[in-house]
């Protein structure tokens, strides 16, 4: 630690030697061009030449060369012209001299003044700095600490007794202080000034640890005599660094700052030692503002401030002790920074100061135990900063970084009383809000003031809530309520100063503040369930509030937005058991008005804000939200359906009166359909395994008061809101035509109630007539949707939808799963007159249907409407024969010979349909029908047949396809062209 110590000094009297040693290097370049002007105006004055003006150049007399060494400037006088050349010092009339820089000032007499041609910059010169130079401030200090080492020394051997290692130090002291003066009376003969410099800063230093082991250490002397002491020699130490330079102040200085650590001892005395370092700091502070030089004092704070944490590391104070050591950092944090005089570093210091004396005595506080001794030490820093900051506004933030250190100190208060709290509490706050907002009062253009006056109240608040636990419990919390309110009163009041202003931040952030310490005092007065009452009652008063502001900055809508969101949270958590959020999934019978009202409070705020905010994003949202939290209120009184059905009363009205609202639409139509999901979910699973082959009965489809309570409510909704999603390119999609699947679904909900199918010998009897049935009527849906209907106009996109889901169901329930060819499906005793018929014929029409709307695909449609006619056929023949259930009973070879005649005559139909419509599809899909005939026929049919039979097969078919062979020439004739 010794050599640390003892290597710093080397450091420090380094540095100094180089600022010395510039220093003299100017002063020779000053006193050669100085005498080179003397003689060229000597000579001017002989010749009797006139010169231009008078001009007196300030030169330094030897004796100041110390005071020098850190002048940055060079004085020059300039007067009207006078008949007379007048040389005069710097020190006649220094008050009058006009600063300019040495490059100025010899600016206008560079054509006049001829450069020595000897001169020449002094460079670096080992010899001269180890040699001459440098080994008499390492004796300087070395000397320093052989006092102190030798009373060290004299300690730990027991070698003399205190009061004689007491004497010895002052009578070392004193000797080098004479012979420092010595020095400076023969300063002819020594020849150095640096000798004298260095004996007064080792007998400085030797005093200093004199005066703190009589006072300290052995306790010889009182604390009296021991200030007394001690501020002798701060004074000595002053007076010499005028007499004999600076370099003896700072070693002086230096010596007293590290003399209680090389020094050391059992047990410090905290006050004087305290005394001791404040009057060290401000010695130095008072000779560096003196002598212009403000490092002096920067370096005085930085070394002050260190001592401050070293004096915090002694644990078991008194309270002696803490006063002490509190004063100590009050005066190096808030009064010797004031005392700085330096344009560029006094705002920072005084900031940095600030913050550290505010850390080391929030320490102090902890140490002490909180007490209010401590405390009220705290709370004078923060005066103290306030007083100096009073017409300093940019100084202001030291208060800031002490205020929040405040208030993590009331955090951090483990046991404390209600009164001690509080009144330390009021004293923060009116200290720390009461004082920015008197200064915004006067002032409406600082930045640190609004966020005081809102900051510090709102985070005194939540500490006093936090640290007296007032809102564990439902119970009526007056005295919090009413400090909350007072708490209110500070960002309210400076809301309102800021109204006039165009600061919307810092009035928002203020209003904010209010707000929630106006909230929180009614969660010290009502019952947890009026808790979304309070938050709505404050939210709609801030909306009336900035009503007009709205539109002015998006930080009030934003403000207005985030209070809105709250209220609707406090909704859960104010909930005891979730009982009204399970109400909007379960529903309930029972109403409950309180409940309601709760859920209303909410709503209204943001009904509020869709009405008076102008900014349209933000209507939108509150419009969305308004009318979800209405369905929630009015969940809390009537059963679901009705819930539903009035929900849509509220879309049909405002489709009607307020068209304009389609987020209120949009929001109420999720709610239908958070209810129908159920029902729709339900349906769904049965339909998949309908798919897969499972009939779908009675009992799985979702019953009749569901589906009307739920599905049929939604599709009308989803029909009638007007909303247009507006997508890439220009392109607009209507919301309406997602209802119509829902629509589907309720439709055939309630038509399956009609044929009632509950049974497998339900399906058998009467399932292909179900079918075709729900396919006719999908198909007359598709009729109407492209026709239109009253109030609508025609839409073919719908309409080819409903038709495609027709035909869906018509493919793979009629033709794949349940085929009366393959699956005992009843279709009619009577012949050609039955269900197979009819749905053939449906079946078709769907698909004529689809041709007409979709003609891209006609060739497609028109071979599968070749396709079902066919099979129809076949599926008749098959009932001549099998009767209503067709796939019992085998195939005779009659039933077989009359296939083929079948498909003959239906080739020789699709030829017809062909060569009359004029459509090469048709006749080549008659070519593929007659030959798929011909080949059934040689290869398959005749194989059993023998004698006239088969005889009277062979003509048949071979007059078949010569009049079809002459048919088709004909049409080929007929219409050359190929389509």
């Amino acid at each position: 630690m010794l050599w640390i110590l003892v290597l710093g000094l080397m450091a420090a009297c380094a540095a100094l030697f180089q600022r010395l040693y510039k220093a003299e290097l100017r002063l020779e370049e000053l006193e050669l061009r100085q005498s080179h002007t003397d003689a060229r105006l000597m000579d001017l004055a002989l010749r009797g030449v006139e010169p231009p003006a008078d001009t007196q150049v300030a030169v330094a007399e030897p004796g100041m060369a110390d005071e020098a060494e850190d002048e940055p400037e060079f004085a020059v006088e300039v007067e009207p012209p006078a008949s007379s050349v007048t040389l005069s010092t710097r020190s006649d009339e220094p008050e009058e001299l006009e600063a300019v820089t040495r490059e100025a000032a010899f600016e206008q007499e560079d054509e006049k003044i001829v450069e020595p041609a000897d001169f020449a910059p002094r460079g670096f010169d080992f010899e001269e700095i180890f040699g001459r130079r440098l080994p008499i401030w390492v004796g300087g200090i070395t000397l320093a600490v052989a006092g102190i080492l030798g009373v060290r020394y004299s300690i730990e051997e027991g070698l003399l007794t205190p009061p004689v290692r007491v004497a010895l130090a002052f009578l070392f002291g004193v000797v080098l202080l004479a012979g420092a003066e010595a020095a400076y009376r023969f300063r002819e003969r020594v020849g150095d000034d640096r000798v004298r410099q260095a004996l007064s800063g080792a007998g400085l230093s030797t005093l200093y640890a004199g005066f703190y082991l009589a006072g300290t250490q052995y306790g010889l002397i009182g604390q009296t005599f021991a200030f007394l002491g001690l501020a002798t020699v701060t004074a000595l130490a002053i007076f010499v660094s005028f007499r004999f330079g600076l370099p003896s102040a700072i070693l002086g200085l230096i010596g007293g700052f590290m003399a209680p650590l090389l020094v050391g001892g059992d047990e410090a005395n905290l006050p004087l030692l305290s005394l001791y370092l404040a009057l060290v700091t401000s010695g130095l502070t008072y000779t560096g503002n003196r002598q212009g030089r403000p490092w002096l004092g920067l370096a005085a704070l930085v070394a002050g401030l260190g001592w401050g944490f070293l004096l915090l590391m002694d644990g078991g104070m008194n309270s002696a002790d803490v006063a002490a050591v509190g004063v100590y950092g009050i005066v190096l944090g808030a009064i010797l920074p004031t005392m700085l005089v330096s344009k560029v570093h006094e705002n920072p210091a005084r900031l940095i100061s600030a913050g550290v004396a505010s850390i080391q005595l929030a320490i102090l506080v902890e140490s002490a135990g909180f007490g209010l001794l401590a405390w009220g030490l705290y709370l004078l820093l923060g005066a103290a900063l306030a007083f100096f900051a009073w017409e300093r506004p940019e100084m202001r933030v030291g208060n800031v970084m002490a205020g929040i250190i405040a208030v993590i100190l009331l955090v951090l208060w483990p046991e404390f009383g209600t009164f001690e709290f509080s009144l330390v509490a009021a004293a923060i706050v009116l200290l720390f809000a009461g004082v920015p907002l008197f200064h915004l009062h006067h002032d409406r253009d600082s930045l640190v003031e609004p966020a005081m006056a809102a900051g510090i109240p709102l985070a005194v608040g939540v500490v006093v809530l936090t640290q007296f636990d007032s809102l564990a419990t439902d119970t009526l919390q007056w005295p919090e309520a009413l400090g909350l309110i007072a708490l209110a009163a500070f960002p309210l009041y400076a809301a309102r100063l800021l109204w006039s202003e165009t600061r919307p931040f810092e009035t928002v952030a203020a209003l904010a503040s209010g707000a929630i310490l106006t909230f929180l005092a009614a969660l010290c007065i009502f019952p947890d369930w009026m808790t979304p009452l309070a938050a709505a009652a404050i939210t709609l008063g801030l909306i009336a509030t900035m009503r007009t502001r709205l539109d002015a900055s998006h930080v009030y809508g934003a403000l207005a937005i985030l209070f809105a969101v709250a209220t609707a949270i406090s909704l859960v958590p104010s909930d005891g058991g979730f009982r009204e959020v399970e109400r909007l999934f379960i529903g309930s019978g029972v109403p409950d008005f309180s409940a309601a009202l709760r859920w209303f409070s909410a709503a209204a705020v943001f009904a509020a804000l869709a009405i008076v905010d102008p900014a349209e994003k933000r209507r939108h949202a509150a419009e969305f939200i308004s009318a979800l939290l209405g369905f929630a209120t009015f969940a809390q009184l009537i059963p679901p359906i009705a819930l539903v059905w009035l929900a849509l009363a509220a879309i049909l009205a405002m489709r009607w009166r307020l068209p304009a609202r389609e987020m209120a639409m949009v929001a109420l139509s999720i709610c239908i359909a958070l209810w129908a999901l159920d029902p729709l979910f339900f349906w769904l699973e049965n339909g998949l395994e309908a798919l897969a082959g499972k009939p779908m009965m009675l009992a799985d489809l979702p019953s009749v008061r569901e589906t009307a309570g739920f599905l049929l409510p939604l599709a009308i909704a989803m029909g009638a809101i007007p909303l247009v999603v507006r997508l890439a390119g220009d392109r607009a999609v209507a919301l309406w035509p997602a209802a119509v699947p829902v629509a589907v679904v309720t439709l055939h909900v309630f038509f399956k109630q009609v044929f009632a199918i509950d049974s497998m010998t339900d399906f058998r009897d009467v399932g292909l007539a179900e079918r075709t049935a729900w396919q006719a009527l999908l198909l007359g849906a598709a009729w109407f949707a492209a026709r239109g209907v009253v109030g609508i106009g025609a839409n073919i996109r719908t309409a080819s939808m409903l038709a495609s889901l027709a035909l869906a169901h018509f493919a793979w329930f009629g033709l794949l799963l349940h085929n009366p060819l393959y699956d005992a499906q009843a279709v009619g005793p009577a012949p050609l007159a039955n269900l197979a018929l009819l749905s053939g014929a449906v079946g078709i029409g769907v698909l004529v249907s689809l041709r007409i709307w979709m003609p891209r695909f006609r060739v497609a449609f028109d071979g599968a409407i070749m396709l079902v006619a066919l099979l129809t056929a076949i599926t008749l023949l098959r009932q001549v024969f099998a009767g209503s259930i067709l796939p019992p009973e085998p195939m005779t070879q009659a039933e077989d010979l009359l296939r083929s005649l079948v498909g003959i005559v239906m080739a020789i139909v699709f030829l017809l349909i062909g060569s009359r419509r004029e459509e090469r599809t048709w006749r080549v899909g008659s070519l593929v029908l007659m030959t798929a005939t011909v080949i059934k026929v040689f290869a398959f049919d005749t194989a059993g047949l023998e004698g006239l039979i088969r005889i009277a097969s062979f003509v048949a078919l071979g007059a078949s396809l010569i009049g079809i062979g002459w048919f088709y020439s004909r049409q080929l004739k007929a219409t050359p062209a190929a389509q």
